[in-house]
């Protein structure tokens, strides 16, 4: 089955569309060996977020409510933030980019709620 009619497949199955923003070329690291975050000491606290072993400043941190899943994730340097807003009910999605996690998390909350 070729790639397209994998998509269309799948879009009925799952009743959502795969989408990326823009294509990029594979990485040429043979390297594919994967790896987690981790939860880091939160110094007396819940540990709230998760960060790459080796490099504190990429973080990921999940957020949620009864209708929405809010999932944060730093730029690489730690000086931005991409959201990914999700409606638990319907599984539909939106993103954001932002310099700062709050602008992120409203303008993703804004797009998928209108």
């Amino acid at each position: 089955m070729a790639e397209a009619d994998v998509s269309k497949t799948r879009c009925k199955e799952f009743f959502m569309a795969d989408a990326c923003s823009k294509s990029v070329s594979k990485p040429r690291r043979k390297s594919t060996r994967w790896t987690s975050f981790v939860g880091s000491a939160a110094r007396g606290r819940v540990v709230r977020s998760l960060e790459e072993e080796g490099n504190p400043a990429l973080r990921v941190r999940v957020e949620h409510n009864r209708d929405t899943l809010l999932v944060h994730i730093s730029d690489e340097r730690g000086e931005g933030w991409t959201t990914v807003a999700i409606d638990r009910a319907t599984r539909e999605w939106s993103i954001a980019q932002r310099r700062r996690q709050l602008d992120a998390a409203k303008a993703a909350y804004g797009l998928l709620y209108g």
